[in-house]
């Protein structure tokens, strides 16, 4: 159902009223791509593992264990975050869709080992009755 002119112009000075008291905040919550928003983390992540590197090399020449450990630590945290990051910028960390169909519009693949058998057997079978 559309707004009304009196709801519609009601939205707009709300909507002034917040960029005119905080622009930060309100720019943040008008970007409607969530791509953005895991772009920034992979960014946030780059820049964790390129630390934990530093890091890392710090407490090898220092002969520090504990430093050399935390910066493995930081490494690994930054490449997990960064690559659950990754996955849901581009799709991947989504459910499937219920009704077989992918996000891209494919057909769904099946991953149980039936599956594969029957694939591999169709194979078999083709390649014989071709020659």
């Amino acid at each position: 159902m559309p707004l009304s002119e009196h709801e519609q112009r009601l939205l707009d000075q709300i909507e002034q009223a917040l960029y005119a008291e905080d622009p930060k905040w309100a720019n943040t919550v008008r970007i409607s791509d969530p791509r953005s928003h895991y772009k920034r983390r992979l960014i946030k992540a780059s820049i964790g593992f390129a630390l934990g590197v530093v890091l890392l090399m710090v407490g090898v020449v220092i002969n520090l264990i504990p430093l050399g450990v935390g910066g493995f630590v930081v490494m690994l945290a930054a490449c997990l975050w960064g690559l659950s990051s990754w996955k849901r910028m581009n799709g991947f960390g989504d459910a499937a869709p219920a009704s077989g169909a992918s996000v891209s519009g494919k057909p769904a693949r099946r991953g149980n080992r039936g599956s594969f058998m029957e694939r591999m057997e169709e194979r078999w079978r083709r390649r014989h009755d071709e020659r």
